[in-house]
């Protein structure tokens, strides 16, 4: 059974930093693109940030250079250090796992960045 676990998720204070977590299990992990998309409250999901199989990194234009995507295949696990959270950052983050034919998602896990 294919299974994606988010974890890290809270509330923190503008300014404030989180790191999320997703534990892969049932698929070969090191094989798949990775990815965490956000889903603010009222919009469409928004892929936020990537890292393929072979390493390479994707970044949203709102989030680069305040967070950071890696994998650990070793793990099997996903994570995304966010820092310089701003209000707007606010939302469920779900990590996902991509490859030819096969899409996985995790449930989720809330950010709430506010005073």
């Amino acid at each position: 059974e294919v299974q994606l676990v988010e974890s890290g998720g809270g509330l923190v204070q503008p300014g404030g930093s989180l790191r999320l977590s997703c534990a892969a299990s049932g698929f070969t992990f090191g094989s798949y693109d990775m990815n965490w998309v956000r889903q603010a409250p009222g919009k469409g999901p928004e892929r936020v940030s990537g890292v393929n199989s072979g390493g390479r990194t994707y970044y949203a234009d709102s989030v680069r250079g305040r967070f950071t995507i890696s994998r650990d295949n070793a793990k099997r696990t996903l994570y995304l250090q966010m820092n310089s959270l701003k209000p707007e950052d606010t939302g469920v983050y779900s990590c996902t796992a991509e490859t030819v034919g096969h899409s996985y998602w995790g449930q989720g896990t809330q950010v709430t960045v506010s005073s």
